[in-house]
């Protein structure tokens, strides 16, 4: 199947409740949002003037992937993905929901996001060169850049308005902010994941450096939202050519991270134009990390 770029929508059926850095959300009614994943593209909390061909279908595809694998563990927010199968208002937008687009629960998303890190790469690296930590984590003398921790490391962060970063906070502020059992349990489940997936990651060649997962309450289950373990929400590194002292070629948007900061730009809007071969980079590498880790090709 052939599937269209879809930079925004427009389903004039549904009120829109919001339209993020990459994501288009409809209220479609009391029980039900529709997540249209655009292929839109933010990096550094910007979004470039040009979207990634496929993107979209790459992160809602790998999410689907991912969520149905850890069911087991924790309830997720899907109801349906197949777009025949949507309400008949929908289906004059056929074309561009395929494939990108999830009928969800409604959940009331919790105010924090649960990262999780296994190796020291990107933020915590810099900050590992100048503290000796890691979002408070004491880390031990002489690692390197793309280290593996001695244990993965829960980092929680609040979650930040459009164009705004996340701030780190500790484990005790979330505890705070979710209180004790609910932070406790979305910690544990944080972690029981990472290490399912990164096992999984494994067999197929993939390192996952580091990932960040969010939760909600639908009534009153702790349930599993947005994406999961895709290319933008997590670092992904070949296991082959693996080696600490370096950064590692990636299967996610860090190629164009460090393109763009290879370029006279001070990470403010507007954002510097990507040539082609960027987009057509990054898109082959978003493809590839769905390959890999599903085994498959997208339909």
């Amino acid at each position: 199947m052939t599937y269209p770029v879809v930079t925004q929508t427009d389903i004039r059926e549904f009120p829109l409740i919001s339209r993020g850095k990459v994501r288009d959300i409809y209220d479609i009614d009391d029980e039900t949002l529709l997540i249209v994943t655009t292929d839109r593209m933010s990096a550094f909390d910007v979004i470039m003037s040009s979207p990634i061909p496929m993107k979209g279908v790459v992160l809602n595809q790998i999410t689907l992937f991912w969520m149905k694998r850890f069911s087991h563990l924790v309830p997720n927010h899907i109801r349906e993905a197949d777009v025949n199968r949507y309400p008949a208002a929908l289906q004059p937008y056929r074309d561009e929901l395929a494939g990108r687009s999830l009928l969800a629960k409604k959940a009331r998303p919790l105010p924090v996001e649960c990262i999780v890190r296994g190796y020291l790469a990107g933020s915590g690296w810099k900050d590992y060169k100048k503290t000796g930590e890691v979002c408070g984590h004491r880390l031990p003398a002489g690692l390197q850049e793309s280290s593996r921790l001695p244990e993965p490391l829960f980092t929680p962060s609040t979650k930040a308005e459009l164009g705004q970063h996340d701030e780190n906070i500790s484990l005790q502020e979330a505890e705070r902010i979710l209180g004790t059992d609910r932070a406790r349990s979305v910690a544990e489940l944080t972690m029981s994941i990472y290490r399912q997936a990164g096992e999984y990651a494994a067999g197929r060649g993939i390192i996952i450096a580091d990932t960040k997962f969010e939760f909600g309450m639908v009534g009153d289950r702790l349930t599993l939202i947005d994406e999961v373990l895709t290319p933008d929400s997590s670092r992904f590194w070949p296991a082959e050519g693996y080696a600490p002292g370096r950064s590692q070629p990636s299967f996610d948007k860090q190629y164009l991270r460090d393109w763009l900061e290879g370029q006279p730009w001070d990470k403010t809007p507007p954002p510097p134009a990507l040539p082609g071969e960027v987009i057509r980079t990054t898109t082959e590498k978003y493809l590839e990390a769905y390959h890999i880790i599903t085994g498959s090709h997208i339909q």
